[in-house]
């Protein structure tokens, strides 16, 4: 059993609603071409925090899932991606459609809820 389930389905829905695109997009920097993309990696961060982590090295937790997750940055890399947010990736992030319109967009993802 996953001690730390809840963050598979968290990861999930950060991908289906479309941030996780998103952020790629917003932290993509010409001519770079990260290893762990810069998107996935600050969905990570998110997750690890939303799962109750208080450090960059909890992103470990994460790492221990592999199998499901798939590659997951290490802390260093954490790190540096943090430190690549710049002012002008800051903003594309808040001006994104996630952020503009989240009931258009993101609600309609939940089947319960798109009636």
């Amino acid at each position: 059993m996953i001690a730390h389930a809840g963050s598979v389905a968290t990861r999930l829905l950060a991908d289906r609603v479309g941030l996780t695109a998103e952020l790629s997009s917003a932290t993509r920097r010409a001519g770079f071409r990260p290893v762990h993309d810069r998107g996935r990696v600050v969905v990570d961060v998110a997750v690890l925090l939303a799962d109750g982590g208080e450090a960059i090295a909890d992103i470990d937790v994460l790492r221990h899932q592999g199998q499901v997750l798939g590659p997951v940055a290490s802390a260093s890399t954490v790190w540096r991606a943090l430190d690549e947010l710049t002012p002008a990736a800051l903003r594309r992030i808040e001006t994104g459609p996630s952020v503009r319109a989240p009931k258009h967009h993101n609600w309609r993802a939940l089947p319960c809820l798109s009636g």
